[in-house]
C-alpha cells in the first residue's frame, strides 16, 4: 500500500478516531457562533463557508472511497481533468449553499464517515488520490485536515485556537511525512536519522527518532503542527532546527501533496 509513503501503524487506535470526532465538534461550536460565513480566511479567496464546504466535500469523498470505491473512480477522473482548480471549484460550490444547509451537511457527513471508519478493519485498503490508504492513515489525515482548516477559521474570526493532546496525531503525521516533504519539491529524502522533540500542551515532551541523531527539530507541538500544515512560515514559529537536513526539512515541510 502506498499510503503517501507514510509508515502508519497497522494496529487500531481508538484514540485517534475519538480525537477526529472531538476536533470536528470543537470547530462546530466555533462556526455555529459565527453568523457571517462570508468572512475571508487566510486561504486566498476562501471564506469561512469555503473552509466548511471543503471539509464536508472531503469527508464525503472519503466515505465514497471507503464504501463505494468503484463510484469514487469518477471523482478521481474529475480531479485529473480539472487539475489544480479541482478543490477550489468544489469549495466554491459548497460555499454557495445556505449556511444552515451546509452546516447540516457537514455534521451529517462527518458523523457518517466516523461511523464507517469505526466499522472498517484498520488495515483495509481503499483508493484515494494518487494512492491507496487505510483507516490507519485516513483517520489521522481527516483529523489533520479538520484541525488545519479549522485553524484558518479561528484565524479569520480572531479566536485563539487552544492546543490539545489531539495535536500529537497531527505532529506524528508531520514527522512521518518528512520523506513526502522532500519528494514534493523534487529532492531526495535524507538518509541520516532525525530527532524531533516537541513540547506538548500539558508540558510533557513528545519525541520521535534516536536520541543521538545529529539532525534535530525542537519546539512547541502547536508551532510544529502549524508549520507542517503550512499554516505558518517557519520564521513565525518557535521551531528550531539543528543540522542542514533538518533546516531544509522545515523549509519544505508538509503533510499533504
Amino acid at each position: 500500500m502506498l499510503n503517501y509513503n507514510l509508515a502508519v501503524p497497522d494496529v487500531d487506535d481508538a484514540g485517534v478516531l475519538s480525537a477526529l470526532v472531538a476536533e470536528g465538534d470543537e470547530l462546530d461550536v466555533l462556526v455555529r457562533a459565527v453568523d457571517d460565513w462570508s468572512r475571508p480566511t487566510p486561504a486566498p479567496g476562501w471564506t469561512v463557508a469555503h473552509q466548511i464546504a471543503h471539509l464536508a466535500w472531503a469527508d464525503a469523498n472519503a466515505l465514497s472511497a471507503l464504501t463505494t470505491p468503484d463510484a469514487f473512480g469518477a471523482e478521481l477522473e474529475r480531479a485529473e481533468a480539472e487539475g489544480s482548480g479541482y478543490a477550489d471549484k468544489a469549495a466554491a460550490a459548497g460555499a454557495a449553499k445556505p449556511r444552515s444547509l451546509l452546516l447540516d451537511e457537514w455534521r451529517a457527513g462527518r458523523a457518517e464517515l466516523a461511523a464507517a471508519l469505526r466499522d472498517t478493519p484498520w488495515d483495509h485498503a481503499f483508493p484515494w488520490y494518487m494512492s491507496k490508504v487505510s483507516p490507519a492513515l485516513m483517520v489521522p489525515l481527516r483529523l489533520m485536515e479538520t484541525w488545519a482548516h479549522g485553524q484558518d477559521v479561528f484565524d479569520a474570526v480572531g479566536v485563539a485556537h487552544h492546543p490539545t493532546d489531539r495535536l500529537k496525531h497531527v505532529a506524528s503525521l508531520g514527522v512521518l511525512g518528512r520523506e513526502l516533504s522532500f519528494a514534493a519539491v523534487g529532492l531526495p529524502a535524507p538518509v541520516e536519522p532525525f530527532r524531533v522533540e516537541l513540547t506538548a500542551p500539558d508540558g510533557r515532551t513528545w519525541v520521535w527518532g534516536p536520541e543521538a541523531a545529529a539532525q534535530r527539530v525542537q519546539g512547541s507541538a502547536m508551532d510544529f503542527c502549524l508549520r507542517v500544515t503550512r499554516r505558518r512560515p517557519w520564521p513565525e514559529t518557535d521551531i528550531t532546527a539543528t543540522g542542514e537536513d533538518a533546516q531544509k526539512w522545515l523549509e519544505v515541510a508538509r503533510v499533504f501533496l
